[in-house]
């Protein structure tokens, strides 16, 4: 078995306080759907103008008086109404059609974009990152983007245009009246952006609450097994139970503060509203004004009543809103350490699969003062077979994650053909490169799926021979449905061994004219580890292939072993001359060949 990575990675970092600039960093996402803004807009604008015109009609209505000579009018009255009750609900239902394909669109982008972004970075990313909490991030705090883009933008603009436009035709109706509504609008506004600071707060608290056990669920239910096998069933529901309470806690503390704003507005409109109505009436009663136009200005106040109180809500959820577009925008912002070079340079053509390290030394970024390699200076011929030997914690797999650039090298330099990797595009030297790890990873999917995966483009009859080569096809085909046959998430209808012959397969099917191997054989029996190492006989031949390994006795055959300990070369040489020195060499060989 080789080496851990690196050290525990610590604990995340305290996240910030979000706030509304955070809604910024999203818009750039928004703006991309100017067609579908501009239309929905359009309906937006149509649907607060009828609602703002049908006042007009009540209030002609009710001055005319319900008489027989005014029986025309009245009947011409009414059927206005409905008609613009008739345009109301067309744009209504355009209007909402309109945004909510915005909130589906926008969110659509904001996720591929993350999700692109995550593929994209490195290991130190990952070596502190919980994945549970990035899939929390890419399906919570989206999904309350989408309210917020969609059905919330929706509420906000049209309660905006008609408290604007009813706060217009009040002034229009009555200034004095209106005088006395626009007094009142400071008191309730500054009570709701006041409160509006702890809703924030509570709402942060509580998404980063959930995401915490979004994170332990996944650990969890992703290595159901161990935690069944060891009996920690009960700790490990015991300690959900408890986050989910603890985000209950905290959704709830959200949710008392929004529901305390919504009811403090409320009864401050409704009241004013109430005053001014009672004014109003002693005006109507001293002739100063009609009651159609009472009436017209009462219409016009609830509007603008409803708009603001429903303004309080959509602030809410906008609150909610920003704290997830703090931590979408935080790894959307993430640049990786390693990225493509400005000015690549092209890979040899073809490829030779020279290697050399040039007194390389190396630390993980989550523990630069522990350097685990270097220096290393090795050179290694095209074609030729190294292995790579010494105790857990040598170097040994660091040494692939530093040539595959999952890190770069803290000094010195790794080329290939003659090229310097760090000049490279990751792809085209990733592309050079075919690995087996250890652990294999398996795909819920088909066994042809995951063998597919090295080379998307690939037929189905190279990965029937690929699989042939791996020794798959012997197990596969006892399957029901082949290599078609569906195994599953991480592979768990498959033993170790099974799974490990998919991941030769695959390396097989890359055609790559590098090969790593990290115990490639390590979970086969006897008989499947002559199949196998005969398949990886024939795909190492005319390839660089390194390999780790810690039983010796399959090594024995290859063109020289680098003997690691602490980061550095203790010894090199053949199987035979290393056995003849009589050093760490000999002393691991004699331990496994005479136990």
């Amino acid at each position: 078995m080789s080496e851990p990575a690196h050290p525990a990675a610590p604990a995340s970092p305290k996240k910030p306080r979000a706030d509304f600039s955070a809604l910024r960093r999203m818009l750039p996402f928004l703006v991309a759907e100017r067609l579908y803004i501009g239309l929905g807009l359009g309906a937006l604008v149509v649907a607060a103008l009828v609602t703002l015109a049908i006042p007009q009609a009540v209030r002609r209505v009710v001055d005319f008086g319900f008489t027989p000579e005014t029986r025309g009018l009245v009947d011409a009255y009414f059927g206005m109404i409905v008609v613009l009750t008739a345009l109301l609900a067309v744009s209504s239902s355009l209007r909402y059609y309109f945004v909510m394909t915005i909130g589906e669109r926008v969110v659509a982008r904001i996720r591929r974009a993350v999700f692109e972004r995550v593929m994209t970075l490195d290991g130190a990313f990952f070596d502190t990152a919980r994945s549970g909490e990035i899939v929390s991030r890419l399906t919570a705090d989206t999904t309350q983007l989408k309210s917020t883009f969609g059905a919330s933008a929706s509420i906000a603009l049209r309660n905006v245009i008609l408290l604007i436009g009813a706060m217009v035709m009040m002034v229009v109706t009555s200034p004095k009246l209106a005088a006395m509504v626009l007094l009142a609008i400071p008191a309730i506004v500054l009570p709701l952006v006041a409160a509006g600071r702890g809703v924030r707060k509570r709402s942060q608290a509580a998404q980063d609450t959930l995401a915490e056990a979004a994170s332990f669920a996944t650990e969890r239910i992703g290595a159901v097994r161990v935690v069944q096998g060891f009996g920690g069933e009960h700790a490990a529901i015991s300690r959900f139970g408890a986050a989910v309470t603890s985000a209950y806690d905290a959704a709830r503390a959200a949710t008392v503060s929004r529901a305390i704003l919504t009811s403090i507005v409320i009864f401050l409109v409704f009241a004013s509203i109430t005053f001014v109505l009672w004014t109003g009436a002693k005006a109507v009663m001293a002739d100063e004004m009609t009651p159609g136009r009472l009436s017209q200005f009462v219409l016009y106040a609830v509007f603008a009543a409803s708009g603001l109180s429903q303004l309080s809500e959509v602030y809410g959820e906008l609150a909610q809103a920003a704290g997830a577009a703090q931590r979408l925008g935080d790894l959307l912002a993430t640049v990786p350490d390693v990225n493509d070079p400005e000015k690549p340079v092209e890979t040899v053509r073809p490829p030779r699969g020279e290697i050399r390290f040039d007194d390389v030394t190396f630390a993980y970024p989550t523990a630069p003062d522990r350097r685990v390699l270097g220096p290393l200076s090795v050179s290694i011929r095209a074609g030729e077979r190294l292995a790579i030997v010494g105790p857990s914690g040598a170097g040994k797999t660091s040494i692939f994650q530093i040539l595959m650039r999952f890190y770069d090298v803290s000094s010195g330099a790794i080329s290939i053909d003659g090229v310097p990797i760090h000049a490279m595009r990751l792809a085209d030297l990733r592309a050079l490169i075919a690995v087996v790890p250890q652990d294999p990873v398996i795909f819920a999917g088909t066994i042809a799926e995951n063998i597919r995966l090295a080379r998307p483009e690939a037929s189905d009859e190279a990965i029937r021979q690929a699989a042939a080569q791996a020794a798959v096809l012997p197990f596969a085909e006892k399957l029901e449905h082949g290599l078609e046959t569906r195994i599953g998430e991480r592979g768990i209808t498959l033993s170790g061994g099974e799974r490990q012959r998919i991941a030769i397969a695959r390396a097989i099917l890359r055609d790559a004219p590098i090969l790593l191997l990290d115990e490639a054989t390590s979970a086969l029996d006897a008989e499947n580890e002559r199949m196998v190492q005969e398949a990886l006989a024939r795909a190492m031949q005319g390839r660089t292939a390194l390999v780790i390994a810690h039983r010796l006795a399959t090594i024995r055959d290859a063109d020289r072993i680098l003997v690691l300990e602490a980061g550095r070369i203790a010894e090199e040489g053949s199987h035979e001359a290393l056995l003849t020195r009589n050093g760490a060499y000999a002393r691991l060989a004699n331990l496994q060949f005479t136990a």
